[in-house]
């Protein structure tokens, strides 16, 4: 069994697109996760359950993962937040398809 806490650094929290991601990566692994955050714990499997959370600006989540690739998976979530959960390259991503979209409307 692992523990850990994650502080959440992105300047809007974690809403439904980070959440979502976390969700579909951790949901990869066959071990169990448990997220908490002021004495409430939800599956981390469940998509509704850490929106429940309410994971803001600065609060913390503490981690529970328990079964046989439970390194696999806290890797696989330390990677998320090393790179913030991809938000940069999301929003290059979506300003760029609005360029697109407004350069084709100049024509």
């Amino acid at each position: 069994m692992i523990k850990k806490i994650f502080k959440i650094h992105s300047k809007i929290g974690l809403h439904a697109r980070p959440i979502g991601l976390l969700v579909n990566t951790v949901s990869k692994f066959k071990a169990d996760i448990w997220i908490a955050k002021d004495g409430e714990v939800v599956n981390g499997k469940s998509i509704m359950g850490v929106l429940t959370l309410a994971l803001e600006p600065g609060s913390e989540m503490e981690i529970t993962i328990d079964g046989e690739d439970e390194q696999e998976m806290l890797q696989a979530i330390e990677d998320l937040f090393a790179h913030n959960f991809y938000e940069d390259e999301f929003e290059m991503k979506k300003k760029k398809k609005e360029w697109d979209k407004q350069q084709s409307g100049n024509k």
